[in-house]
């Protein structure tokens, strides 16, 4: 049974949701709490004469609009609420207060809570940004870049790796070759207790060519404004899947240009400062591309992130997806490659791609490696409902 909270308690919460003295509750704050209440109020604080109705319009709220203010704002956050909440509120103050140009003072990048959103924020300012603050930026977005390769390396190598085994498996393999384990495993149903042995039916091992590049994998990336996240997660993946030696990794960014960052792959941080967050999109010429990198049709993957809001010729980019699948080239579409839930994406064209055998579909990262390795068996993708 859930215990009862005494009235004070209860008023209080209801006064540090509520904000603002005239709440109804009576209830004043004091200490911790008021200067919690303080750092919510600074961020949304009804402008003045907008009243509780325009809640959810701009605010003016109490940061100023100098870097030492808000950077004290920050401080105060990351104090009293945790990790993600802060991510949270430095979103909102962004979005809401315009905070935008201060993000180009090395002083705030010093104070801000490293995050996906933030980083998308910073990548969209790579050419405003002084050259004094782009050393601090690189920081920022490097902090978030080594977390996330932390979290996906392992389980990605790990699942991808054992596709890629399963993939090559055959079953009469040359001696030097047979899996032991995977053969015992095959053939238990043919123990002999009398015996104590197992009689192997079926040899099952791997083809010599093992150790060479087996996938040629091209991860094609729209880099228009909405998505960031996507851009992130993608660009940190891709280096990710270039270490892997049994893996050919190219990776293309692009808009109405087309921009082939894999000689960066070796550093995520680069190939998010190489991109160019904003402007339009032509899918068609990127695909038109990427299609230009195939060389082994039935070996290769392309995977094409975006909203598939074409600004180029759609006809051709459903023409020229038809072809590579044709070919024999496995294409995927992610909608979105990022936590953010449903995203916003041309329906017509989704529909039209899935049609051709190329599903189309959002993918949070944590199931990305899932989806590399269904595809890099050749299986039925693990498509979220």
């Amino acid at each position: 049974m859930t215990a009862t909270l005494p009235d004070d308690e209860r008023l209080r919460r209801w006064r540090l949701i509520l904000g603002g003295d005239a709440d109804g509750t009576g209830c004043a704050l004091a200490g911790q709490d008021r200067r919690i209440d303080e750092a919510l109020a600074a961020l949304y604080r009804p402008a003045p004469g907008e009243g509780r109705a325009g809640a959810t319009a701009a605010r003016t709220g109490g940061l100023g609009a100098s870097a030492p203010a808000v950077a004290r704002w920050l401080g105060d956050i990351r104090e009293y609420f945790p990790s993600g909440v802060v991510q949270v509120l430095q979103q909102d103050a962004i979005e809401r207060l315009d905070l935008t140009r201060l993000l180009l003072e090395p002083e705030m990048l010093d104070a801000v809570e490293p995050d996906v959103h933030l980083v998308g924020t910073l990548l969209s300012l790579n050419r405003l940004m002084p050259e004094e603050t782009k050393e601090a930026a690189r920081a920022v977005v490097r902090r978030v870049v080594d977390d996330l390769e932390r979290r996906i390396a392992q389980r990605t190598h790990s699942l991808v790796r054992g596709a890629l085994d399963r993939a090559t498996r055959i079953n009469r393999p040359r001696h030097h070759d047979i899996d032991w384990n995977a053969t015992i495993r095959a053939n238990l149903r043919h123990y002999q207790a009398d015996y104590r042995t197992v009689v192997p039916e079926r040899l099952v091992g791997h083809g010599r060519q093992r150790n060479g590049v087996r996938k040629d994998v091209v991860l094609c990336i729209d880099q228009s404004g909405s998505m960031a996240a996507s851009v992130v997660y993608a660009s940190v993946f891709g280096a990710v899947l270039a270490s892997m030696r049994s893996l050919r990794t190219s990776l293309v960014v692009f808009d109405t240009a087309v921009v082939d960052l894999t000689d960066r792959l070796t550093d995520p941080v680069d190939v998010l400062f190489g991109t160019q967050l904003g402007g339009g999109t032509d899918i068609n010429r990127a695909l038109a591309y990427c299609q230009s990198l195939v060389t082994r049709p039935s070996d290769t993957i392309v995977i094409l992130i975006s909203d598939l809001y074409e600004g180029g010729v759609r006809q051709e980019m459903l023409r020229r997806v038809a072809a590579m699948r044709r070919a024999g080239v496995q294409v995927v579409t992610l909608l979105a490659l990022s936590d953010e839930g449903a995203p916003a994406y041309d329906h017509r064209n989704a529909a039209a791609l899935t049609a051709l055998g190329s599903p189309a579909f959002a993918c949070t990262p944590d199931l990305f490696p899932e989806i590399m390795a269904a595809a890099v068996q050749g299986l039925p993708l693990p498509i979220p409902e």
